[in-house]
């Protein structure tokens, strides 16, 4: 019988109980990431479920559908006036894609969702008191603190980053902003409805927010894309979240894609609610 060289093995064992000791990252083979979708309408004054579909308890990345919230806060702490003021203009170290380096006031900020505007406002913030608010608006994990070791937080935390909301949770934050029930002044409430993208949905009044992002580190290139928002037909008032990522590449961003399927699917996925 042919001897088997054991070497190989014990050599393998203990690079494996040192790596282990030493605390080094032992990865198990990862399973196929896979793709997941949630869709979630909610009467907006009941609270009851409307349509209801996939998984939406699962947190992620709320992306740029962060705008609402900050909307919310740049009003409410002064930094942000009206729907056109202030218009800050272009600055080489934001480093922006090529479409953002304009000039951008608040309506444009929401509607071409300009990143370095966001954090133009949280820079302006400043630390404890961007926290303070996420805190108290109880905003998904109310994480802000950024990525471990790089002290970003103030301003990028909500982009694939260390704050993540559901869209159970989005719903939820949507109707206490419709309720008038998070600690923000009248004015931050009717500006922020005031500059928010207004769409047309079959007899549909829609008010909603795109977000979109790649997730993970390098192993995990799935997009991820959010539509969030709020809609009114005749006396019915409803707020929904979409939530879309998959691993398909696409020439449109996710966020976008995702909002012009929504539209075109809710006056049925209201019928169907019936």
């Amino acid at each position: 019988m042919r001897q088997i060289d054991r070497r190989p093995f014990v050599f393998a064992l203990v690079l494996y109980l040192l790596a282990w000791l030493l605390g080094f990252p032992i990865r198990a083979q990862s399973a196929p990431l896979k793709d997941l979708e949630c869709t979630l309408i909610l009467d907006a004054a009941s609270g009851e479920t409307l349509y209801r579909q996939g998984i939406c308890d699962q947190r992620f990345s709320p992306a740029s559908t962060f705008k609402v919230p900050l909307a919310l806060i740049g009003y409410d702490a002064g930094i942000l006036s009206d729907e056109h003021t202030p218009a800050w203009d272009y600055k080489p170290e934001f480093n922006a894609v090529k479409r953002d380096q304009k000039t951008v006031d608040p309506t444009i900020w929401e509607k071409d969702s300009v990143l370095w505007f966001s954090r133009e406002i949280t820079r302006r913030l400043g630390s404890e008191r961007f926290a303070g608010y996420v805190s108290k608006f109880d905003y998904g994990n109310t994480d802000v603190s950024g990525t471990p070791g790089k002290n970003d937080g103030l301003t990028r935390s909500w982009v694939n980053s260390s704050l993540k909301i559901s869209p159970v949770e989005q719903v939820d934050f949507l109707r206490r902003l419709l309720d008038r029930k998070l600690p923000v002044s009248d004015k931050a409430y009717a500006m922020t409805e005031a500059i928010l993208p207004t769409f047309r949905a079959g007899g549909w009044t829609v008010q909603g927010k795109t977000g979109t992002t790649r997730l993970g580190d390098s192993g995990d290139k799935r997009s991820l894309g959010w539509f969030v928002g709020w809609a009114n037909k005749d006396t019915r008032n409803i707020v929904f979240a979409r939530l879309v990522i998959d691993t398909k590449r696409s020439d449109t961003p996710k966020g976008p894609q995702t909002r012009a399927i929504f539209l075109k699917e809710l006056p049925n996925l209201i019928n169907k609610s019936k």
